[in-house]
């Protein structure tokens, strides 16, 4: 049976069914703790700021103690990896020379949670040293690193994950169940909009994400996670892009601006003001080891040396014969997404509308619309930290043994290039002003 014939209550029902039999299966396979006596992989870490300490850090420590260890911590800010030693709770020596780490703890994988910029380095040279890498999201930041990434995974053979996790969000599984079900049949083109709050937004322009020479700007930090969801479900890639970006908000925008939030003159009557004081770990992580580098956690959101963009949108053009509209604005009133699918049969609308809904709850609407037929809603409530669940499912996927993939989440480098050249591709538009290809950026 075809499954744009179904009715849409059929089609609910066989995609329950499915999700079902996937939670049954990831809950026995691969989740049993290795065999008495089977060694535990040996991990590494390079990169100990919030990111790394925490989701790879303490998220990675107890959950997965049957079946990994870490061996040693590398940060450039000595302060720093002490601090995430302890807030890890881990027993392992730490070092600032990434080479000296490899030599002295032989780790068997690497994870790569350094500046966005800097991944390629620690990825190249993890695989030249005879280890596996898990990397953060984005890869890396430009076609050059990226090219450089993809030579030595073929030159040395030894795999690199790249940590989507936004994959495995119950959210985005629901809507490429559909989108693959061919109900909406062939998808022609996709609406999808993404706003950051004055909260979460405004955050990525205190920190070092706000230089685009250490993230390639949002359009790769950010993203790059949105633009591999849309090549994840669709089963696709991009094969160009088309771009505008300017800075309205942020950065010289400002009318007041000081150094950093704590010594501002404004900071009584700036709505942006943030007392870093009252966060503990960020206390302990930045403030307190300052001495070393000068980096400021608290950075003042509207200094002039911000270069990258708060508004942006894009065309990009799959190689599915799909287009897309996409756009990502950094000051909005509420969080949020909106992504819609239209296909030859139908329309999907996937909608989230709360307030940092990565730490409590992304509860979406989904709208369901079928030409010459029904236009049905419904409700999917998803709770929980870390990433609404996403994260466990991720961190399972990579460290415990034999758990099946049957939704194909598991992302390596082919992903990892991709999803971050559409966010090069739309930089490169905004900077020549003419649309940008995909295969003129990279050789496969």
């Amino acid at each position: 049976m075809k499954t744009d014939h179904l009715t849409r209550r059929e089609f609910l029902d066989q995609t329950a069914r499915a999700s079902a039999g996937v939670a049954v299966a990831g809950n026995v396979i691969g989740s049993e703790p290795l065999r008495p006596g089977a060694a535990r992989k040996r991990l590494a870490m390079v990169g100990t700021g919030g990111r790394g300490s925490s989701m790879w850090g303490t998220g990675v420590v107890k959950p997965y103690q049957d079946y990994v260890q870490f061996v040693g911590l590398c940060d450039s800010n000595r302060k720093r990896v002490e601090v995430a030693k302890g807030l890890m709770g881990v027993d392992c020596p730490t070092f600032t020379d990434f080479d000296r780490m490899i030599r002295e703890t032989r780790p068997e994988t690497v994870i790569v949670t350094t500046r966005d910029s800097s991944h390629d380095q620690y990825i190249v040279r993890a695989l030249e040293l005879g280890c596996e890498v898990i990397t953060e999201k984005p890869m890396t930041t430009d076609e050059s690193k990226c090219q450089r990434v993809l030579d030595a995974e073929k030159r040395y053979g030894r795999p690199i994950i790249v940590g989507f996790n936004a994959r495995y969000s119950a959210i985005a599984e629901k809507t490429r169940e559909y989108v693959q079900s061919g109900l909406l049949g062939p998808i022609t083109s996709v609406d999808f909009h993404w706003y950051l709050d004055v909260q979460h937004g405004a955050d990525y322009f205190r920190r070092w994400h706000a230089r685009r020479e250490n993230s390639g700007s949002l359009w790769v930090h950010k993203a790059t996670h949105h633009f591999d969801l849309i090549n994840w479900i669709m089963d696709t890639e991009p094969v160009e892009v088309n771009a505008y970006g300017d800075l309205r908000h942020y950065g010289r925008s400002g009318q007041k601006r000081g150094i950093n939030c704590r010594t501002c003159p404004h900071k009584s009557d700036c709505k942006f003001h943030w007392d870093i004081t009252k966060s503990p770990s960020a206390m302990k992580l930045y403030v307190d080891c300052e001495s070393e580098d000068g980096y400021l956690r608290d950075a003042c959101l509207f200094r002039e040396e911000i270069d990258i963009w708060d508004t942006m949108t894009a065309n990009v053009r799959y190689a599915n014969n799909s287009i897309m509209s996409y756009s990502l604005n950094a000051f909005m009133p509420y969080e949020g997404y909106s992504m819609s699918f239209n296909g030859l049969h139908g329309r999907l609308d996937v909608r989230t509308y709360d307030r940092q809904p990565w730490t409590v709850n992304a509860n979406a609407e989904f709208r369901l619309s079928l030409n010459f037929g029904k236009s049905e809603m419904f409700e999917l409530k998803v709770t929980g930290a870390d990433h609404n669940g996403a994260d466990p499912k991720l961190k399972d996927m990579i460290f415990k043994p034999g758990v099946p993939d049957p939704l194909r989440q598991r992302a390596g480098s082919r992903a990892g290039a991709m999803s971050l050249l559409t966010g090069v591709a739309a930089y490169r538009s905004i900077e020549q002003r003419r649309p940008i290809r995909i295969n003129d950026l990279v050789k496969f």
